[in-house]
């Protein structure tokens, strides 16, 4: 199973499995990452999974479709890492991808 690792905004490091095929934002959930509350379930439609990809990993990454974009927008503090994990599936290649998370969502 690929890991991926979530370091909170004081800098704490969160190293959780990740099943192939689900998104970054439900691996976050199941394994109780608070910072990432998900409040629309992975639908693309509150930014709530705002999340910041580290430098090494953005490239790996499909670039964000419009509505991501978009959401994006709306978010707290965004800024060229920025994405919404409920849009990033987990794949073998994402094997250790780190994951920075906002001080807040709201």
């Amino acid at each position: 199973m690929p890991r991926i690792v979530f370091v909170d905004a004081e800098g704490k490091s969160t190293e959780v499995e990740a099943e192939i095929g689900q998104s970054v934002m439900s691996a976050a959930v199941q394994n109780g990452i608070d910072a990432i509350a998900a409040e629309c379930g992975g639908s693309c439609a509150c930014g709530t999974c705002h999340c910041y990809i580290d430098a090494g990993w953005s490239e790996k990454l499909p670039a964000p479709d419009y509505q991501e974009q978009d959401m994006i927008e709306c978010v707290v503090n965004p800024d060229e890492r920025s994405r919404l994990s409920c849009q990033i599936t987990v794949s073998a290649a994402l094997d250790g991808l780190v994951v920075h998370l906002p001080a807040g969502q709201y």
